[in-house]
Formats: structure tokens, C-alpha cells, sequence
């Protein structure tokens, strides 16, 4: 098979138009959920007249078609903190990986008691954006144009809540798998956010930045390895690096969340009593983790000592009542823990 590269300057709406058109003509797909590839098959790339008015017309178009959902339907205020989720669209997991290791039947009793259909697992996914004191700031990039075909959607939902991609002033990470970190980067491997900060724990960048990572992971997360140490070079020169404990912006303090990933951190935003957790992946989902924290998911790289992390992070939110925005939960994300018969239940706040 003969590859063929190209490159496209120019607008955004001129690149999602050459995009639409590389699509509709079959130039490109993507092979795996966790490959970052794309193969150009050595097809005639001649485009006329019309086919290029209906590629832009498409892109200009898209966006739209889905307005209502791009945005999220979480919002809430924190003294002067505006916070809102963007959706950057869902994922599509096999309930073996997902659950792997696990009692099926069990599992499968829990998801029918929170009304999760049978099947596939299609975890929504919610960016945090946080509008404070003169800065925008996302809390992970979401996935970008390489990983799943229902994701990598935020581009459009910041379009619909009217922010720019040059507004961004911060990009605060709480870890660096592809569906967090990969959406830092445009379809052209540029970045998507030109003037933005980048924020890290000091823990994480150290695992993911290391070279020997993707070898000594284990097989199957090879290419999240090879594709998170890639966006980090990108990005080295604009990151700075924290530690658990740290206020890493104004009203931002970081939350160690050890064992989804090795530096996972949260985020606690705090404005005078009023307080609200960005939990990542800390709390990967809200029907098995919260009837059983202590068990281990398939994404969790320690599934032990993520499980440990769970039940105490329930515990403080339930306990202190305090907000929380799930990265893969429901109706935005946002919401509260209760306490529930020696288990957890997440209460979705649809907006304060």
C-alpha cells in the first residue's frame, strides 16, 4: 500500500472541510481505539469544485447539528468560579475490558439496577471549564481526532459555549491517558490551544515522559504510552509540574488520587465554604465503583490501590457533601455522593 501525506494550512474551518472530504472518500480511518494513526491510501486526491463546497458545507454545518449536546448540561457557580462541563462526546468500551476480572453476573446486576443497558459500556465525557479572575481554564483536553469516533467533540463544544481555542489561558491535567490528554493536539499535530498553560503533577509527567514506559507497560497500553510521551514533548516548554497539596492556581489545589494511573491527581476548587472535586478518573464511573469502590476496574493501572482511593474519596465527598464532576458520569457530570446501605449513589445536581 502506498501512503500519502498531506498537509493543510489554513483555517479551521478550511481544515475540517479537507477532513470531511478525506472521509467521505475513504482516505483515512482509524484502526484501533488505541492506535494514533492515520493511513492515507495512495487514492486520487484530485478534488473537484463540488466536492469541495460540500465538504466545507458539511463542516461549517456539523457543529451545530449537535449544539444541544456539545455544551453539557452541568453548570454551577463557586463564589466568583463559573464552572461548566463541555461534552467532548463518549466513549464505546466492551463490558470484558471494562469488567475484567470481575463476577459477571454481579456486575451485570449492578448496571441493571442503574439502568445501564446491556451491551457495550459508552461512558460519556466530561471537560471541566472553569471561567475565573481573568483565566480559562479546562481541566484534560479530552480526546482528539485520534482515538474514538464518537469523542474528540470538544472543539465544538467550546464553540457552542462561545470560547475560542485561543482563549484558553490553562489546561490543567488529571492524568494522561488518550481520552485526557490526546485532544491537546489538532488533526494536524499542532496544538489546539496556542496560548495556553499547561499543568501536570510532577509524578505523572515522570511516568509518561519516561522512555522505557512503553516498554515495561503492560502490551495492550503500549500506544497510549508512545502517544502520551509524544503530546508531552510538544508540550514541555509550556508545562509546569506540581505536587499533591499544591494550589496550583488560584482557588485550584491539587488532590492526590494515586492508582488509576500513577500520578493521578484531582482537583479541589474552593471559593469561602462553597467546594467542588474534579474527580478524573479517580472515580471512573458511577454505578460498579459506586457500589463496590474497592473493585478493581480494567482502565485502573493499581487496581488496588485504586480501589482504596475510591472508597476514600466517597467517604470525604459523602461525609463533607461536597460537589463533584465525574469525567465519565451522566447528565454533565455533576452531582453529589450519598451514603447508601454500606455503599454510594451519585445524585446528578442538573445545574445549581
Amino acid at each position: 500500500m502506498r501512503r500519502v501525506f498531506f498537509v493543510v494550512k489554513g483555517t479551521d474551518l478550511l481544515r475540517r472541510a479537507v477532513l470531511n472530504l478525506a472521509k467521505h472518500r475513504d482516505l483515512y480511518k482509524f484502526t484501533s481505539v488505541n492506535m494514533d494513526v492515520r493511513d492515507l491510501e495512495g487514492k486520487d486526491m484530485t478534488l473537484n469544485r463540488r466536492e469541495f463546497v460540500a465538504g466545507l458545507v458539511a463542516s461549517a454545518s456539523a457543529p451545530t447539528a449537535s449544539l444541544a449536546k456539545a455544551v453539557g448540561s452541568g453548570q454551577l457557580t463557586l463564589g466568583d468560579m463559573q464552572v461548566m462541563t463541555l461534552s467532548d462526546g463518549h466513549l464505546t468500551l466492551p463490558r470484558a475490558m471494562l469488567f475484567a476480572g470481575l463476577e459477571p453476573d454481579a456486575v451485570d446486576q449492578i448496571l441493571q439496577s442503574r439502568g445501564v443497558p446491556d451491551g457495550p459500556i459508552h461512558p460519556p465525557i466530561n471537560v471541566t471549564l472553569l471561567r475565573h479572575a481573568g483565566r480559562v481554564v479546562l481541566f484534560d483536553a479530552g480526546s482528539g481526532p485520534g482515538f474514538q469516533n464518537t469523542a474528540g467533540q470538544l472543539t465544538s463544544a467550546l464553540d457552542a459555549a462561545g470560547v475560542a481555542p485561543e482563549e484558553v489561558s490553562h489546561v490543567v491535567f488529571t492524568h494522561c491517558h488518550p481520552d485526557h490528554l490526546w485532544g491537546v493536539l489538532d488533526d494536524f499535530d499542532d496544538p489546539l490551544f496556542p496560548n495556553a498553560e499547561y499543568l501536570m503533577g510532577e509524578a505523572e509527567w515522570a511516568y509518561w515522559f519516561d522512555p522505557n514506559t512503553a516498554s515495561t507497560i503492560s502490551g495492550d497500553r503500549a500506544s497510549m504510552a508512545v502517544g502520551a510521551r509524544r503530546r508531552l514533548e510538544v508540550m514541555e516548554e509550556r508545562l509546569s509540574r506540581f505536587k499533591d497539596g499544591q494550589e496550583v492556581l488560584p482557588g485550584v489545589a491539587a488532590h492526590a488520587s494515586y492508582g488509576h494511573t500513577p500520578g493521578h491527581m484531582s482537583f479541589e476548587l474552593r471559593d469561602g465554604q462553597k467546594s467542588l472535586l474534579i474527580g478524573g478518573d479517580a472515580i471512573g464511573n458511577h454505578h460498579v465503583s459506586f457500589a463496590k469502590p474497592e473493585w478493581s476496574i480494567g482502565t485502573d493501572q493499581d487496581g488496588e490501590l485504586a480501589g482504596k482511593t475510591r472508597a476514600r474519596l466517597l467517604d470525604m465527598l459523602a461525609h463533607e457533601q461536597m460537589q463533584l464532576i465525574g469525567y465519565h458520569f451522566p447528565d454533565g457530570g455533576i452531582g453529589r455522593v450519598e451514603a447508601v446501605q454500606g455503599a454510594y449513589r451519585f445524585v446528578p445536581s442538573y445545574g445549581e
